[in-house]
């Protein structure tokens, strides 16, 4: 474990990485080979977006949202040596689980990968008589077991937290409802033994008071929060309503470490939002949704997968003290 100015966790020398272009300013900015896993990166997929990538071996591993083309939500496994370039499976996931009522899966989508207790964590929106938090583990993507859903219905955006909190696990999520959720706020939730949740605390709603207009219909977690010596960076989305519909970006705050519910910083701009083609034409026009992130502890390096127009997947890139000098700079409630 090592610690460089800011992020605390591990080395990550392969990091899928870019220097900012010359001249620009932004805090966040894209990958100049983007999508670099555009929706037919599987045969057999519509769209591939909203998923999770994590350091595995000498490479990468993630669980990756694939939309088939009949249009059910799945999720399958991908493997890649750089992190840019991804072999994505045909076959979905087969979820192993002593309980074949919870184990029966229908549809699922968005999930999130976390290395914990040395196993890797997956969550997910499930479906059991409503959209719930599903979570499975796996120690070498091949098996993956079922573990109880987190939360009844509904609810989405579950995020588990890269280590416990005192002696609990952690999580992140978002209580919605049966529909597409025109509101939403982010929500603390701890575990003692990641079956059995409780101590709901609310961190943050979207800012409904006309001052900031990004983010006015609703938020949610995005990547697994990454520690850092000043707090937990939580990268998220927000949705804006428009007359064309929902708009989503990308924006980002910091979490107390002890207390991960109570806000230090929360930036008033949105760090990334729809811009490119990729980005404003697909499935749903005018989403970025970040979904993981990738750290190097020495560097500061920062890589974010975002889906883009639920379609395909993205990847943009950050340095961690920028990111924390621009939430210092642009912070308000």
């Amino acid at each position: 474990m090592t610690t460089s100015k800011l992020i605390i966790g591990n080395s990550l020398p392969n990091i899928p990485w870019e220097d900012k272009p010359e001249g620009r300013t932004d805090v966040v900015w894209r990958c100049s080979k983007n999508p670099v896993i555009p929706r037919h990166q599987s045969p057999t997929a519509n769209s591939i977006y909203n998923s999770a990538v994590v350091p595995f071996k000498d490479g990468f591993a993630g669980v990756f949202r694939c939309d088939n083309r009949a249009r059910n939500m799945t999720i399958r496994r991908g493997f890649s040596k750089d992190g840019l370039n991804f072999h994505i499976e045909d076959d979905n996931i087969d979820f192993i689980c002593d309980d074949p009522e919870i184990g029966h899966f229908i549809e699922g989508y968005d999930p999130r990968v976390i290395q914990l207790d040395g196993k890797y964590y997956i969550t997910w929106c499930n479906t059991y008589h409503g959209w719930s938090i599903g979570v499975a583990w796996t120690e070498d993507f091949e098996k993956f077991y079922q573990m109880e859903n987190a939360f009844l219905p509904y609810n989405r955006n579950g995020v588990l937290f890269p280590r416990k909190i005192g002696d609990r696990y952690a999580m992140l999520s978002r209580p919605s409802d049966t529909g597409h959720t025109p509101f939403g706020d982010i929500w603390y939730t701890e575990s003692p033994d990641l079956t059995f949740w409780g101590k709901h605390r609310h961190v943050m709603s979207s800012r409904r008071n006309g001052t900031v207009n990004w983010e006015m219909t609703k938020v949610g977690a995005g990547p697994v929060p990454i520690e850092t010596t000043e707090g937990w960076l939580m990268i998220y989305h927000g949705v804006i309503t428009t007359c064309n519909g929902f708009t989503y970006s990308m924006g980002v705050a910091l979490l107390d470490l002890d207390e991960p519910w109570k806000v230090i910083y929360r930036a008033k701009p949105s760090i990334l939002a729809p811009e490119e083609l990729y980005e404003c034409v697909g499935n749903t026009p005018n989403v970025v949704f970040p979904c993981a992130a990738l750290t190097d502890a020495d560097t500061g390096r920062i890589a974010i997968y975002y889906g883009c127009a639920d379609t395909c997947t993205g990847l943009a890139f950050t340095q961690a003290d920028e990111l924390v000098d621009f939430l210092k700079e642009n912070s308000g409630v």
